[in-house]
């Protein structure tokens, strides 16, 4: 289970993404997490996802 708290998400989420998928939906498929959840946290915590660099990123 994936932690709520938007920092610890986005810091977990994004090393994971570094170190081992090669996409958000590849991730949340392995893990079986919402990409919906996960997108809804961090967007509203100010960051985006983008596909280009594999990593979440401040709007």
């Amino acid at each position: 289970m994936l932690p709520k708290e938007p920092s610890m998400l986005l810091s977990m989420i994004n090393m994971k993404l570094r170190d081992r998928y090669g996409s958000l939906d590849e991730l949340c498929d392995d893990l079986d997490e919402s990409k919906s959840e996960i997108s809804d946290i961090l967007d509203k915590a100010g960051y985006r996802y983008d596909e280009a660099t594999n990593q979440f990123k401040g709007k």
